[in-house]
């Protein structure tokens, strides 16, 4: 079992805003940021969780090979709410090699590849300027990561598809308690592309409109971008009163590649699991994978009603950000940590009354009150499920 760890730093940037404070804002004013897709070439009439900007966010001039759109998400990330100076920090206290690197993606920088493919040669060679290694590699993002804040502590890539960035959380975790670091930069990255959104589209997964998971009459989702970044350490490395990552759970039941299971056995097992190394003490607030598709949010209903019945909210906030893949449990772990810090319950957004079949209780509005702990879920293809417990000692 993975002991407790401290986040004395975090940082996120998504649909929402660019930082924790433009996130926070957003979710109390519940202020969503999915919009028409204007990207070319995207399939059409669907909406996604774009991050603007990108296109001007320059990297530094020494790591220039790295350039594709993720590394500019992670870059743009990694300069707010002081997280690299918390890092530098952390390095310089513990030596750099002490500080690991574990990050999850689902696509990198595949739209790389993509535009290279389209300036191919007659004889399909790939353009000479083309660098895959530093760009669309799953391994380029926390190559990229390490090189830009100066570390030299392992570098783990985690690709899990949606649990990505969640099983990041565990798996740094392990490292700490195994003694191979005394800290870890986690989190997860993930991009708008080609390839992710003509393959959702081809599954018939995008809705047509904002997604609205946990909604009776939902239709899919919608497809977002986000980075969020944590540094873990040690609680007593830490200041006082940082937020904890209490617990983690993960399982892989392996039922289908693409479809849950459908009594949700692999999303109990992850659950539980999460619980029971967070000492069993009870949550106070669920923040839902929670799609929009309507096999996963019943999936997730089942599940979240085997363990909790309708004794404790829950809520999905892809209806900000969009479903952003590798990154979302990182994106999300952020966002519980806003919701320990506030005391808030968001609901979800677009949607007067949770599906009655869910048999859960589904909050549609913001609420006030006492969060101490949440567990966040993540669940992927191929039966892939995390979850993490966030909140106080």
């Amino acid at each position: 079992m993975v002991p407790s760890l401290a986040m004395p730093a975090l940082t996120a940037t998504s649909a929402m805003g660019v930082g924790v404070e433009a996130t926070r804002a957003a979710l109390h004013a519940r202020r969503g940021g999915l919009a028409p897709c204007d990207l070319p070439g995207m399939p059409p009439g669907i909406w996604v969780g774009r991050v603007p900007g990108l296109e001007e966010v320059a990297l530094p001039a020494e790591l220039a090979r790295f350039d594709c759109r993720n590394n500019r998400l992670a870059e743009l990330a990694l300069r707010q709410d002081g997280f690299e100076a918390a890092v530098r920090e952390a390095a310089g206290r513990f030596g750099a090699h002490r500080v690991a690197v574990v990050l999850g993606t689902s696509t990198a920088g595949i739209a790389e590849t993509e535009a290279a493919y389209a300036r191919r040669a007659e004889d399909g060679t790939l353009p000479g300027d083309f660098d895959f290694a530093h760009t669309h590699d799953l391994h380029a993002l926390p190559r990229y990561v390490r090189a830009r804040l100066g570390l030299r502590g392992p570098v783990v890539s985690i690709s899990t598809a949606c649990t990505s960035g969640a099983r990041s959380f565990l798996e740094a975790g392990a490292l700490i308690a195994a003694g191979v670091c005394d800290a870890a930069v986690v989190g997860g990255v993930d991009t708008l592309c080609r390839m992710t959104l003509h393959g959702f589209n081809a599954l018939e997964l995008l809705s047509k409109a904002a997604c609205r998971p946990c909604a009776a009459d939902r239709d899919g989702i919608s497809i977002g971008e986000a980075a969020g970044f944590a540094l873990l350490m040690r609680p007593e490395d830490a200041a006082p009163g940082a937020p904890l990552l209490l617990g983690t759970g993960a399982s892989a039941d392996g039922h289908h590649m693409s479809s849950p299971h459908p009594e949700g056995l692999g999303a109990v097992a992850a659950m539980r699991a999460a619980l029971e190394a967070a000492g069993g003490e009870p949550v106070d607030y669920i923040n839902l994978h929670g799609t929009g598709t309507r096999a996963n949010d019943a999936m997730e209903g089942v599940a979240v009603r085997a363990l909790f019945g309708d004794s404790v909210p829950c809520s999905s906030t892809k209806g900000w950000t969009g479903h952003t893949l590798g990154a979302s449990g990182a994106l999300e772990a952020v966002i519980a940590a806003i919701c320990v810090a506030d005391g808030l319950v968001p609901g979800c957004l677009g949607l007067e009354a949770g599906d009655p079949a869910f048999g859960v209780d589904v909050a549609t509005e913001n609420r006030a009150r006492p969060v101490r702990r949440v567990l966040s879920n993540s669940f992927g293809f191929g039966g892939s499920n995390c979850a993490l417990v966030i909140g106080r000692a």
